[in-house]
């Protein structure tokens, strides 16, 4: 038998969609899909429907590289309502505790100071990590309660922005894993008063510049100039993607020969210049530094692969 046609087109690279609210990170993901008519997409870090800003959104090939991106840092701007805790954290939730709201700006700063730097959180029965082969959020909707242990995260930034009312708004940089409604629910506690966040932006993901970032109705708009210009809508929109090894641009860089390559596309190890003494490195080929895949620099020096791309022909 041959190879099942693909659905959808070879499209490779990472899209930097501004999420809307309301939206789930998924519902994101299969319209850009659509619009794209990409055959494969995956996102990174997913978005709450509450929030909006940064995903990004990998196509192709890219999706191999997607896990290197949930390692990265990210920064949200938030807004906090105190005196109200709800029982997912955020504004979705329902109202499950209220209190007086009697914070001066002293307490506050020495609230918020406590949260800066090496921190231990409890992941919020409201998150997508699994237990058991099913997310916490789904034993949440049960009114089942799953023990979870403290991780180790990093607030490298916690800036003070405003506080008026009962309205708290911060900016945050942080590393992978952190829950920012738990951050804020976390406080309220501290501050006595209860908390929960009202709205989410993620302003940044890793080193992604911020202005390469686009709305689905942006998008949607140079699909139907595409259509009124008879030409092909990958002509407007692929320009937009960033490259796929950008999930991994953290990562040193080795260039190998193409006649090196040949082995190294096959599955494996191979011998080269520069290699660093350990860890995983970015590989790329020839003079034009094209992009083949990740490796891990083995015991013996050599540059074992890790994940390679594919290359379909086409039609395929």
């Amino acid at each position: 038998m041959g190879r099942p046609r693909r659905r959808g087109r070879d499209v490779h690279g990472v899209l930097l969609l501004d999420k809307p609210q309301g939206l789930s990170s998924n519902d994101a993901l299969q319209k850009v899909k659509r619009l794209y008519n990409a055959n494969r997409a995956g996102h990174t870090g997913a978005l709450d429907p509450l929030a909006t800003g940064m995903l990004p959104i990998c196509l192709g090939e890219a999706t191999k590289f997607s896990q290197y991106l949930l390692d990265s840092d990210k920064r949200y701007r938030v807004i906090a309502r105190l005196g109200q805790r709800t029982d997912t954290s955020d504004a979705d939730g329902q109202v499950v505790e209220e209190r007086p709201v009697n914070v001066s700006e002293q307490a506050l700063a020495a609230a918020l100071d406590t949260f800066r730097g090496e921190i231990q959180q409890v992941p919020s029965m409201y998150s997508a990590l699994k237990h058991q082969g099913k997310p916490l959020y789904e034993y949440a909707r049960q009114g089942i309660v799953v023990a979870r242990e403290a991780r180790p995260i990093v607030v490298y930034e916690l800036t003070f922005i405003r506080y008026e009312g009962d309205e708290l708004e911060l900016e945050i940089h942080c590393s992978k894993g952190t829950y920012i409604r738990t951050i804020i629910d976390d406080l309220g506690e501290k501050l006595g008063c209860g908390a929960h966040v009202i709205f989410l932006r993620r302003l940044a993901v890793s080193r992604y510049p911020v202005e390469r970032m686009v709305t689905l109705e942006q998008l949607a708009a140079l699909n139907e100039q595409a259509r009124q210009q008879g030409i092909p809508a990958a002509e407007l929109l692929d320009p937009l993607l960033m490259p796929m090894d950008s999930p991994a641009a953290d990562f040193p860089v080795v260039n190998l020969l193409p006649e090196v390559a040949v082995y190294f596309k096959n599955g494996n190890p191979v011998r080269a210049n520069g290699v660093p003494g350990e860890g995983l490195v970015r590989v790329t080929e020839g003079e034009e530094r094209k992009f083949i895949g990740m490796a891990q620099i083995d015991d013996d020096g050599r540059v074992a692969p890790r994940r390679l791309v594919v290359e379909y022909p086409p039609g395929l």
